[in-house]
């Protein structure tokens, strides 16, 4: 799908780190189809050694040769970032977004005010499980995008997990779950890690346990195909230790806190997307 496609990146941080990691190990993309820009020099000499990859640290030249431009830098330069080479993108490049909260009309502003060139905008919201290649991506699209290049983008995206559809609508919901949500999990991973270290195991076994068992249980859950609840009262045996531990989650409110941890964060998403849109 990508053969002879030229992709460029504009920004070299840890998510475009991760993107050209789970690309170049697509059979259908050569490291020398791919290629950075980034103002440190020093991580672009990282990154062309490590991954192969053409680097530059000009947006202007990366941009004419790109066929699909993945933009990944701060909300807080990318609008000048954009002003910098608005002239040289038309309904011919796809532009793909993994800035965090800045709507597509921001950046069809900047690069199209007019609507006479009919931009093509993915925006996504990637997570950072994608530095091991097993990332959740939620995309969403501008009108203008063609079945093809809805393709394209989700092909680009999987090489780092799986990708879902959405309305751009429900792009702070996802920020709130599974754009937050490995933070939560890690907590989760912690306490019960500490937990165990209080009953009496190893910090190395503990651990040990507590990851494989998180891993292991998401992995049950996705291929199953079973509701949640359904694999829990699994391992739930009247008068037995599991549901001993789940009256202590539910006497503790775990439930209803972690709901309440993924409106917070959706609610945040929404101030700060308006913040960034307003100072950008």
């Amino acid at each position: 799908m990508l053969t002879n496609k030229k992709l460029g990146f504009i920004g070299g941080g840890n998510m475009a780190e991760a993107l050209v990691k789970g690309l170049v190990a697509t059979p259908s993309i050569e490291a020398d189809n791919i290629i950075l820009s980034d103002p440190v020099t020093e991580r672009l000499e990282y990154l062309q050694k490590e991954y192969s990859v053409k680097t530059t640290t000009n947006n202007r030249e990366l941009v004419k040769i790109s066929d699909i431009l993945i933009v990944a830098v701060k909300p807080q330069v990318i609008k000048g970032v954009l002003a910098e080479v608005a002239d040289l993108l038309d309904s011919n490049k796809l532009i793909i977004s993994v800035v965090a909260g800045l709507p597509i009309s921001f950046i069809k502003n900047i690069l199209d005010p007019s609507g006479v060139k009919k931009i093509s905008v993915a925006r996504t919201m990637p997570n950072t499980p994608a530095l091991v290649q097993e990332g959740m991506t939620a995309i969403c699209f501008s009108s203008q995008v063609s079945k093809v290049n809805v393709e394209v983008a989700h092909y680009i995206f999987k090489a780092i997990g799986e990708t879902v559809t959405i309305d751009e609508n429900s792009i702070d919901a996802v920020t709130g779950l599974s754009g937050s949500g490995p933070a939560y999990i890690l907590m989760v991973i912690e306490a019960l890690s500490d937990a165990g270290v209080k009953v009496g195991l190893s910090r190395e076994t503990s651990n040990k346990l507590t990851m494989q068992t998180v891993l292991g249980t998401a992995k049950l859950v996705r291929d199953s195909a079973k509701h949640p609840g359904e694999l829990k009262d699994m391992v739930t045996s009247p008068g037995g230790t599991t549901i001993a531990g789940l009256h202590k989650l539910e006497a503790g409110g775990l439930r209803n806190t972690l709901i309440n941890a993924v409106e917070a964060a959706t609610n945040r998403s929404k101030e700060l997307g308006k913040k960034y849109s307003e100072d950008s």
